[in-house]
């Protein structure tokens, strides 16, 4: 076996490489709109170890995108061996490390089921940092809710309300692990230029003229079936504790009910007790747990 380069003439079978295998690992980017989307660049260092009928066995992808260099971090997009062989996942991270001059940690996020790959990347030094948790609202009956006075929600306006968006979004992040790196306004058109942009989807809460609070929601699958994902979800931390993130929830699940989704899905990090606890009384259910294994980088 030997470890390559992906090439332009195999990003097809790495594609079908990953659609094989995404239901094994975090299948986060590993969706048809990301796999279509996938460009083979500087901001994607991918490798495959191929047999020797040149058959990939193994492959691994990181993404060092704008956003992940300003928190000098980097994220897998696959780290996978057919056969959980440890000079496979040997060979990829010796690669990809080669990419690795600017940044403080490389990480990814494996299913909590996955005792397999977990074993494989804890010898070869990775360390769990966290946990996320998954969950899903399976109905979207929907309790009432009413914007207290000077509250009013507006969708956002492309061209317009970047600035604003960032502005809720990295105050109400700025402790949270994993999502300390502000945001810009070119990541935000980004977001409206996906392909799982969904027209409305994202909003905004206003108090009088201030921006206090967006969520925004997209579409997704989970189970091969369309479900709206929702998040980020945030508040200006001098706006919490008013109940206002419950308001912006439940108005996103309307959304969800007026757009006929059935189901919602959202991501909240085990250390955001307040968020996990606001979700299961808002009716989702936790479908599965990650851990989030970090792999420090020593300069």
């Amino acid at each position: 076996m030997k470890v390559e380069a992906l090439n332009i003439e195999k990003i097809s079978d790495f594609i079908e490489y990953c659609r094989k295998h995404r239901n094994e690992v975090d299948g986060s980017y590993l969706f048809d709109e990301n796999l279509n989307e996938f460009e083979l660049n500087k901001e994607n260092p991918t490798y495959i170890v191929a047999n020797k009928k040149g058959q990939a066995i193994a492959a691994a992808s990181l993404m060092i995108d704008d956003y992940h260099q300003r928190g000098r971090t980097a994220r897998f997009r696959i780290f996978h061996s057919k056969k959980r062989n440890s000079k496979c996942f040997h060979l990829l991270l010796q690669s990809i490390l080669n990419h690795t001059k600017n940044l403080d940690k490389i990480f990814l996020f494996i299913p909590l089921n996955n005792k397999s790959l977990s074993k494989s990347v804890e010898q070869l030094g990775f360390s769990v940092e966290r946990y996320s948790f998954l969950m899903v609202r399976e109905n979207l009956d929907i309790p009432k809710f009413i914007f207290p006075n000077d509250y009013t929600i507006k969708s956002f306006r492309p061209g317009k309300d970047e600035e604003n968006w960032c502005e809720v979004r990295n105050a109400g992040f700025s402790n949270l692990k994993g999502s300390e790196a502000p945001i810009t306004p070119d990541n935000v058109k980004k977001m409206v230029s996906s392909g799982d942009y969904l027209e409305g989807g994202m909003k905004i809460l206003f108090h009088k003229e201030k921006p206090v609070g967006v969520v925004r929601g997209a579409a997704d699958q989970h189970d091969d079936e369309p479900i709206m994902n929702i998040g980020p979800l945030a508040i200006l931390p001098e706006y919490q504790g008013k109940g206002l993130g419950r308001i912006l929830l439940r108005a996103s699940l309307q959304f969800a009910r007026d757009n006929l989704y059935k189901r919602t899905i959202l991501s909240v990090n085990g250390e955001n007790e307040w968020a996990k606890e606001l979700y299961h009384k808002e009716g989702f259910k936790e479908v599965d747990t990650f851990a989030c294994y970090q792999f420090v980088l020593k300069k």
